[in-house]
């Protein structure tokens, strides 16, 4: 899974959320390391929608502009839940293989 769709669905986990909300969450969420232009959030979107894992939520106009909503579908909670278990995996993996290592010394610290 590619990382501004991981947290396009992080951020729906708290429920329902317009675009521009969605935007915001997962550039907070992933400490600032994605910034998800609208072009790039929309077309994620839909292609989550086409794939289930995310359905259109209704919309509304505010100040004159319309506001898109999605939701989370049971489907991308799971394959968020798959993607968080392979993540974690891998960071065991990682962990493990540096634990065999003998302990490097930088800088004075073991």
């Amino acid at each position: 899974m590619r990382e501004p769709v991981f947290w396009i669905l992080t951020a729906l986990t708290q429920g329902r959320q317009h675009g521009y909300a969605i935007i915001q969450d997962a550039s907070r969420l992933s400490g600032g390391a994605v910034v998800l232009p609208v072009t790039t959030l929309y077309a994620s979107l839909e292609r989550l929608e086409k794939e289930g894992l995310v359905r259109a939520d209704g919309d509304e106009v505010v100040s004159g502009r319309v506001r898109r909503y999605f939701a989370l579908t049971p489907a991308g909670e799971s394959r968020l839940v798959l993607e968080a278990d392979r993540l974690e995996a891998k960071v065991f993996t990682v962990r493990s293989q540096l634990s065999l290592r003998p302990a490097l010394i930088l800088g004075g610290i073991a």
